[in-house]
């Protein structure tokens, strides 16, 4: 960890640790609860996700690195030169700077919340008969289901779960035998953490659980007087590779799984997390009993978890909610398709290219869902990494296998995090009756890509589904991805080798048109940066654009420094770690790196080469070694040239943005965009939304006008054809018996807009009329 993997001796000057480069993107995440245009609660949001984040990134780096800490013989890290020890200490070195800016945030936000009604309450601010309230609801709720504990020499110190709330208190006894006594109790997951005291005339007082707790604690202990009391929360190592821990060689891996994630919860801790004031003997004897240093003990001043503030966001009073909150927005339908029309044949007669969440992932499910009732339609294969828990997706995937049709699906179990929900959705689809495969053993599956398969008339017809982020309807509203929807026969082709090789085990199969990793995707970018090396060389204007959550991979960050040497313009968009510094003179100088962060999650992973992107991939992979190496990755060609248009004038207008980017400078900070003078603020993902909207109307405007003229059409054709005397027929010759039933096709099929459906049913009868006239 920390090295790539390389051991060869590398140039250091344009490059950063990656740990405190990821410090430093939480840090802009925090930045966005000061930031006044941002909602108020919103703005609270954004405390609770850098917390989220820190603590996931304790739990994943920091355990690793610990551990590689105790090593004789430490590696060094190939960007930075520090050793693991090091690298740890930099970070808890920088976790309390951090932890104040968010206690000093939080405290501000909630201070404005108040003032507008809106107020967490603590012990000791409860008044008049709420401290009944209060009172009553532990008695009937909270006490019937804990255990609290009592620690003393005799009782060993009880394994605390990673991430588990525990009220802490010191214990006064009346015997002088019993000294330095603790009191413990776990705050009970099984009862909601946010309890309204009152929520009355737009004015919510609330209280949380832990503080529930606290304030009874005096009934808590028996003839034991608490004193001081605190909640902590311990964070443990979650960096566990499920391969690395002994399959059993007739094992059901769902169930390896399972005892891999019961593991976890009993690795060695990382990080002592303390809000309150419980004295220092107290936290030391609870530090020694879990094996912490003095730096792995935190002290802040703000709840632990503030995963409950999305809870609140559903209980504020409806009067507040409009100025608290982002306006309301809803993921619009893609003007590139007809709503109503088979999906099937719109796909079949062009590339079409989503883009969330501005644009609704509804069309692709729609898509899955036809494809599950269509009788043509034989097999339904798809990678799946991270899924909603209520999923429309796998249902549909149960439907289809219901019905008879080939179901193949590669669920990753070891997606961090998500293991028990894949676990659980793999269950359900394998009792369907889907084939359930679960990946190489090293190499996590992280592709998104579906493939559907056609036996119509004869022929085979493959439609593929190509994605940067997963396929995921909750995180399809919240993460900026690309779906590409193609009916190209040479992808096509590759996926179903790429589908084939995953069932055989084959991670070095070939492709014409998909780059895949382990093997063939890091060639790929490799061989466009030499491709704008070369025309630069020949003195031709050369660019290459990236953007990615993370950049650490030793050997692109070099090929890239090289192109920029011989004038090769590199503008990169980078959410989160970038262990390449721009602007370095004689090696990044023609280097720019910018980050957004703002409402949504910018997820799209896409690499261009060419002055005027002429070549554009769309991938699932950062660059990053561990994507590049060591799981399964994929990066899929735009050929579609209005595709590849939409892609390229999305990336610029992500690049105008002024508002929500930073730029990364020669030292490793993120600095606001600079305006010229009278340029106008730009936010990229506020355009994006009234451009989805814009798009969605012109659509359904211009298709309300095509319906309208469509039947003005038909109707003055069938009225001409009536009113002409049969001997006459001063309209010319009768229509062919096909050309009406296609008027009727057009009249009465299901409509894409309500107003072709005017005068439907008179229609019908008139046409039956001429049908039965011509036969």
């Amino acid at each position: 960890m920390g090295n790539d993997g390389h051991d060869k001796k590398c140039d250091m000057t344009y490059t950063q640790n990656r740990e405190l480069s990821w410090l430093r993107f939480d840090e802009r995440v925090l930045a966005e609860s000061t930031d006044e245009s941002v909602p108020l609660f919103e703005r609270l949001k954004f405390i609770a996700i850098f917390e989220s984040n820190m603590r996931e990134f304790l739990m994943v780096r920091m355990g690793g690195l610990s551990s590689l800490a105790t090593l004789k013989r430490q590696p060094r890290d190939n960007k930075s030169g520090m050793t693991p020890s090091e690298q740890v200490a930099a970070v808890f070195s920088e976790l309390p700077g951090l932890f104040s800016k968010a206690s000093a945030s939080f405290d501000a936000i909630e201070s404005l919340l108040r003032a507008k009604g809106i107020e967490r309450i603590t012990p000791a601010e409860l008044i008049g008969t709420e401290r009944d309230t209060v009172r009553n609801y532990f008695n009937r709720n909270v006490q019937p289901i804990f255990s609290p504990l009592i620690i003393d020499p005799r009782h060993p110190f009880p394994n605390l779960r990673n991430g588990a709330l525990y009220v802490v208190c010191t214990l006064a006894s009346a015997s002088e035998d019993e000294q330095g006594l603790l009191g413990i109790i776990e705050v009970p997951t099984s009862l909601p953490r946010v309890i309204e005291v009152s929520n009355e005339n737009g004015h919510l007082r609330y209280i949380l659980l832990e503080d529930i707790i606290l304030a009874c604690l005096d009934s808590c202990f028996g003839a034991y007087a608490p004193q001081d009391s605190a909640v902590i929360r311990v964070t443990r190592n979650a960096d566990l590779d499920p391969d690395g821990e002994g399959v059993e060689e007739d094992e059901d891996y769902r169930q390896h799984m399972k005892k891999v994630l019961k593991k976890r919860l009993r690795l060695q801790p990382v990080l002592l997390a303390i809000y309150g004031d419980l004295g220092r003997d107290a936290v030391k004897s609870i530090r020694k009993a879990l094996h912490l240093t003095q730096q792995a003990v935190l002290s802040v001043n703000m709840p632990l978890d503030l995963g409950f503030i999305f809870s609140l966001e559903g209980k504020l009073p409806a009067a507040a909610r409009e100025k608290l909150l982002f306006p309301p927005f809803a993921p619009q339908p893609s003007p590139m398709f007809c709503p109503g029309e088979p999906m099937r044949e719109q796909v079949l007669a062009g590339d079409k290219l989503l883009f969330y969440p501005y644009e609704s992932m509804n069309t692709l499910l729609d898509l899955i869902n036809e494809a599950a009732h269509d009788d043509a339609c034989i097999s339904l294969r798809i990678t799946l990494y991270r899924v909603a828990r209520q999923s429309r997706l796998c249902e549909s995937l149960i439907s289809a296998a219901e019905r008879g049709k080939e179901v193949t699906v590669l669920m990753e179990l070891r997606a961090r995090f998500d293991e028990e929900n894949n676990i659980a959705w793999a269950e359900r689809l394998e009792e369907a009756g889907c084939t359930v495969i679960y990946g190489a053993e090293g190499f996590k599956c992280h592709s998104k890509i579906c493939q559907l398969t056609y036996h119509d008339q004869g022929r085979i017809e493959r439609i593929t589904l190509l994605g940067t982020g997963n396929f995921n309807e909750k995180t399809a509203r919240l993460y900026s991805d690309f779906m590409l929807m193609t009916a190209h026969e040479g992808i096509g082709e590759d996926a179903n080798a790429f589908f084939r090789n995953l069932t055989l085990g084959n991670l070095h199969g070939e492709y014409r048109y998909l780059g895949v990793a382990p093997a063939g995707l890091k060639p790929l970018v490799m061989d466009g940066l030499d491709r704008e090396i070369a025309r630069a060389r020949a003195g031709m204007p050369a660019h290459a654009f990236f953007k990615m959550n993370s950049l650490t991979d030793r050997e692109v960050i070099d090929k890239i420094a090289e192109a920029s040497r011989v004038g090769v313009r590199v503008d990169m968009i980078i959410r989160g770690i970038s262990c390449m510094l721009p602007g370095i003179e004689g090696s990044t100088d023609n280097v720019h790196i910018r980050s957004i962060v703002g409402r949504f999650l910018e997820h799209a992973r896409v690499y261009s080469f060419g002055e005027e992107a002429d070549t554009v991939y769309l991938s699932s992979a950062d660059m990053m070694t561990r994507n590049t190496e060591h799981r399964v990755e994929i990066a899929f060609p735009v050929l579609d040239p209005a595709c590849r248009a939409m892609v390229r004038d999305y990336m610029a207008d992500q690049l105008r943005d002024n508002v929500k980017a930073r730029e990364l400078d020669a030292r490793g900070r993120w600095v606001p965009v600079a305006r010229a003078e009278g340029e106008a603020p730009f936010n990229a993902q506020e355009h994006f939304m009234t451009q989805a909207i814009e798009r969605a109307r012109t659509a359904e405007e211009e298709r309300a006008r095509r319906a309208d003229e469509v039947e003005r059409a038909t109707r003055d054709k069938i009225v001409r054809f009536a009113q002409a005397p049969a001997s006459t027929n001063t309209c010319g010759p009768a229509p062919a018996k096909g050309e009406i039933v296609q008027a009727e096709a057009t009249v009465i099929a299901p409509a894409p807009h309500p107003a072709e459906g005017r005068f439907k049913r008179g229609w019908r009868m008139i046409v039956s009329g001429f049908k039965e006239m011509l036969s």
